[in-house]
Parts: structure tokens; C-alpha cells; sequence
């Protein structure tokens, strides 16, 4: 990665790049044999550790580096052009701190706790909401896992799917309904009796992930394992569904690596394959320049969508929770170019694409689940479109009433207050 980088502002990004990449570059020798295997990147996690990967988003306050939302991305970026399924893996973590960080629900010595075994001891946390069984949680669902109360403490029952991470998870927050309310809460679940991960991640993409099924068979917890209790309504919101879920653009951030990722290989593929029909390298065939100039379209309106919009949303506080739209039209549309990159990539590539000699069957394996991880596209579409039909109701119902034709729309959204989520991995999608 170049000073020339777009999304690179001044030196503290270019720095905070050039790390990136000294600590992806440490992942890349085994990345192939964890997709291949289907194993989990305990190495990868060692060096993550080491390298103080874990606390990024936690404040420096807490012992963490308290990085931003921008550079955050950056950093994603940069891990998932090496390897998407450990990239994967750490954003949800950080993204978890992110919003108790941004926006802080849970109470001070809970998430002081937290940090602190992170930072001493190098846990790695994911937020658990997904359940095979009881539908989609994020699109309106209750939990059928359930935190009932037992003496002074809790035990909890349940079953959750799509657990990234689930082989080396240290601590879990789990979403659960509480017994007797009509409120659910997140439960903060160290790994120990009675949690127990069912093997049943076998796919075609992001496969390192390891995102298995983690039963809890009546865990006793203390009383304090409740950190927070949200609903029933979107007044009493979830710690992280707030600031328009922005923290969830770690997943596009990643998905666009993956994109540049693929680029570069159909680069020095191109320049180094000779045609013999042309007398030269392929690199410099009209229909391969072609593919070139529509891999750098895309990737480059992705790369100014997704940092366009974190910079506006840390430039402006008061916008932070008005952004839901943008933020989930974003990660669609960047994870769409993404995967559009890629397969261009592969056709400047042609037969040897498929060849596990390169790269970049696997990335395109991998960036296919971009589409899988949430929101998903329907449910952004339908967001947008009842919004814009609520919105053109409303004004021509005003200008109606006032004797005029109602006037077109600009923003057909920007009157709707619900929008599609960017949420925790716990659904299908969240790998």
C-alpha cells in the first residue's frame, strides 16, 4: 500500500497501514492450508495477540489503542487482502468494542473487566445472536435461548449458529430472553462447564472461520452476567445498534481487501504471461486493459463510499444516529463491487483462476459471502422501498391538503426512522 492510496489522509494513517500490513504479511504463509482444512487460525490468532491486534478499538483509558472508525477500516482492509477469514474473525471482536466504547451501556466495571482481559490476556470475544431454529433474531425474532433466574445468578439454555471463532472464544456475549420479561438481554458468557461448540462449519467460503454452532446446556452464571437489557421497543436499543450500527463497516472494509487483493493478482499474472498471438504479455491486450480499468471503477467508487461516509460520520456527532441508511446501503454496495472485482480478476486470469496455485479461487470463494453477512440486500431494498413509499405518502399528503401537487423527492429515506440493521455475528449471515 502506497502514500498514493486514497483513503490514506496523512502519516498517522500511512503508519497505521504499513503495521497492517507487517502483521497480515505474518498471517499469509498458512492461510491456504487453514482454508484447505477447514481449520481455525490458532497461529494467526497468536500473532494478533502479539502484535496487540485485539485491542485496537478498546480505549486507551482501558489499556487499549482506542483507534477510530477510519482507521479501523484500514486496518481491516489491509488484513483482508491476506486472509478474509481472520479479518472476519477480528472484526467482529472489534467491532464489539467499538460500540460498548462509542456508546457505553453496559455498567463501567463489566466492561472495564472485559478489557482487561483482552489486553492481559489476549481474549477474543464475539457477540452471539443467530439460532437455527427460531429464525432471524434481527428481523424481529425472539431468542429461544433463555437466561432464567436461579438464587442470586442466572442459568442459561440455548443454542446458538454461525459463532465465528467458536474453537478459540474465551468469552461470549450471548443474546437471550429473559424468563418472566418482556425485554431480552446480553449476557457476558465465559467459556467453561456446560458451553459446549457442535462442529457444523463446512462451507464454501470462510471456511478459517470456523463460525460453528456453541450449545449452553443450564450454565450457571453470576448475577452480574447481565450487562445490559434491551427492548421490546427501538427506544430501548441494544449496546450495539446505536450511532447507525457504523461499526458493522468493518465488513465491507474487508470485502473491499479481498477485491484489491484479487486485483493485484490479475496484475502479476497479466504481466508475466506471454501470448504468444501478441507478441507480448497479456498485461497489455485490449480486453484485459478493459477488465483493469472496470476492477479500478469499482474498487475505487467502493473505496470512496466506505470512507467517505466514516469520515463524515466522525466529523459529525449529531449525524452519528441518522446514518442508518447510509451505512447499510454502503456495506451492500461495496460487497457487491467487491465480488464483481473479483470475478473480473479471475476472467483476466482465465482457466488458471480455478487452479489452487493461485490465490484466487479462494478469494473468490470467499468474498461471495460479503452477501451473507448482514444486512442483507433484501432487507435493505425493502427498508428503502417502504421509505421512500412512507415518504411520498407523507409529502403528498401534505401538499394535497394544501391545494398543490405534491412536489418530487430527493431523499425518498430520509423521513423513515427505521432502517435495516448492521448487526453482531449471530445470523446466518455472520459467518
Amino acid at each position: 500500500m502506497s502514500h498514493t492510496d486514497s483513503a490514506v489522509r496523512h502519516d498517522n494513517d500511512a503508519q497505521l497501514v504499513a503495521w497492517a500490513e507487517a502483521v497480515a504479511a505474518q498471517l499469509a504463509p498458512s492461510v491456504a492450508q487453514h482454508d484447505a482444512q477447514g481449520s481455525f487460525a490458532f497461529d494467526h490468532l497468536d500473532v494478533l495477540r502479539r502484535e496487540g491486534a485485539l485491542a485496537l478499538t478498546i480505549p486507551q483509558t482501558l489499556g487499549g489503542r482506542g483507534l477510530s472508525l477510519y482507521q479501523t477500516l484500514l486496518f481491516q482492509r489491509q488484513l483482508g487482502r491476506v486472509s478474509g477469514p481472520t479479518a472476519l474473525c477480528l472484526g467482529w471482536h472489534l467491532m464489539a468494542f467499538g460500540y460498548l466504547s462509542q456508546r457505553p451501556s453496559w455498567p463501567a466495571q463489566t466492561l472495564q473487566r472485559l478489557a482487561q482481559d483482552v489486553v492481559q490476556r489476549g481474549d477474543l470475544i464475539n457477540i452471539l445472536v443467530t439460532e437455527r431454529d427460531n429464525g432471524n433474531l434481527l428481523r424481529g425474532a425472539k431468542p429461544a435461548t433463555v437466561a432464567r433466574r436461579s438464587g442470586s445468578g442466572w442459568v442459561l439454555s440455548g443454542h446458538k449458529a454461525f459463532c465465528s471463532s467458536a474453537p478459540a472464544l474465551r468469552q461470549m456475549v450471548v443474546f437471550a430472553s429473559i424468563e418472566g420479561e418482556d425485554r431480552q438481554g446480553e449476557f457476558l458468557v465465559p467459556r467453561g462447564p456446560g458451553v459446549r461448540v457442535v462442529e457444523t462449519w463446512d462451507t464454501l467460503g470462510m471456511r478459517a472461520t470456523c463460525s460453528h454452532d456453541i450449545v449452553f446446556d443450564d450454565v450457571p452464571l453470576p448475577d452480574e452476567a447481565l450487562a445490559h437489557r434491551f427492548g421490546p421497543g427501538p427506544d430501548q436499543p441494544s449496546a450495539f445498534s446505536v450511532t447507525s450500527r457504523a461499526w458493522g463497516l468493518q465488513l465491507p472494509a474487508l470485502y473491499l481487501g479481498i477485491g484489491e487483493a484479487a486485483r493485484d493478482v490479475a496484475l502479476g499474472f497479466a504481466a508475466g504471461h506471454h501470448s504468444a498471438s501478441l507478441g507480448g504479455v497479456i498485461l497489455d491486450a485490449p480486453n484485459v486493459q478493459a477488465r483493469l480499468g472496470e476492477i479500478e471503477l469499482l474498487l475505487g467508487a467502493a473505496r470512496a463510499q466506505l470512507f467517505g461516509l466514516a469520515e463524515r460520520w466522525e466529523r459529525n456527532p449529531a449525524l452519528q444516529d441518522k446514518l442508518h441508511h447510509e451505512v447499510a446501503i454502503t456495506k451492500v454496495v461495496v460487497g457487491r463491487q467487491s465480488q464483481r472485482a473479483v470475478a473480473l480478476a479471475c476472467e483476466i486470469v482465465g482457466g488458471h483462476a480455478n487452479s489452487r496455485r493461485l490465490p484466487l479461487e479462494r478469494l473468490l470463494r470467499d468474498v461471495q459471502c460479503s452477501a451473507f453477512n448482514p444486512p442483507q440486500a433484501d432487507a435493505v431494498v425493502s427498508q428503502l422501498a417502504r421509505g421512500a413509499t412512507s415518504a411520498w405518502r407523507h409529502r403528498a399528503a401534505a401538499t394535497t391538503a394544501a391545494g398543490v401537487n405534491a412536489p418530487p423527492l430527493a431523499h425518498p429515506s430520509a423521513d423513515l426512522q427505521t432502517s435495516p440493521s448492521t448487526a453482531p455475528s449471530g445470523q446466518p449471515s455472520a459467518l
